[in-house]
């Protein structure tokens, strides 16, 4: 995931909430690195990622000055250690995208939120080289039903739609986490299309069709 730049403060509008309140609300943890692995681990794996570089367990042990007996030990193995780096990139997304849209409401706000993050995403020039180089592994910690991005995306968009409707910005004629794992899912098929399908990605489509199907299901946008 990217490491998104700060969207401008937005004052509450009408059936809107506070940005920040509703990001602490919505992504446990916020932006904080994971505090179960050690800082200077975690930001050495974090700066290799950045630098599209691959996570090497030895190299990275060598680059820190411990075993790697000792990396493994303080940090979990090489797969456990990308999905901490790409979940906490995630999170800083999904914060700043929940900021940004603080005084947005209902369909307007999820799709918002949505198209930011895949937008964000798609242009993303580390993770593209992480699923070049790499796609099996990839694809399986980004979209994998064991998969921390995966259930994490999920779980903060099924917390995004309940939030909106809660303050009557949005009904669905739809359960919301079926609603939140449609959305996922659809989104990363057309992200991830080219390792996953041969195809170029298109987001643009992709947000046409998460706007399409959130205001179809809206009962707030049914015709009288």
């Amino acid at each position: 995931m990217p490491r998104p730049d700060r969207g401008p403060d937005s004052s509450p509008g009408h059936g809107a909430g506070d940005g920040a309140g509703d990001a602490r609300a919505i992504v446990p943890g916020g932006a904080a690195a994971p505090a179960a692995i050690p800082a200077e681990i975690f930001t050495a794996a974090v700066d290799a990622f950045a630098a599209g570089q691959r996570l090497d367990m030895r190299s990275l042990a060598g680059r820190l000055g411990v075993a790697r007996a000792t990396l493994y030990r303080r940090a979990g193995n090489r797969e456990h250690l990308l999905d901490e780096v790409l979940w906490w990139r995630a999170r800083r997304l999904l914060v700043d995208q929940i900021q940004a849209s603080g005084s947005l409401a209902g369909t307007e706000r999820l799709v918002a939120v949505i198209g930011g993050v895949v937008r964000a995403i798609a242009t993303d020039r580390p993770l593209r080289v992480f699923l070049e180089s790499d796609p099996e592994t990839a694809l399986r910690l980004l979209t994998g039903t064991r998969s921390t991005v995966h259930r994490g995306m999920a779980t903060a968009l099924e917390k995004l739609i309940d939030l909106e409707r809660s303050r009557g910005c949005f009904e669905a004629a739809l359960d919301t986490p079926t609603l939140a794992y449609a959305i996922v899912r659809l989104s990363e098929g057309f992200l991830y299309a080219d390792p996953i399908a041969d195809r170029v990605p298109d987001i643009d489509r992709a947000v046409t069709l998460v706007h399409a199907l959130l205001t179809g299901l809206d009962r707030r946008s049914a015709p009288v």
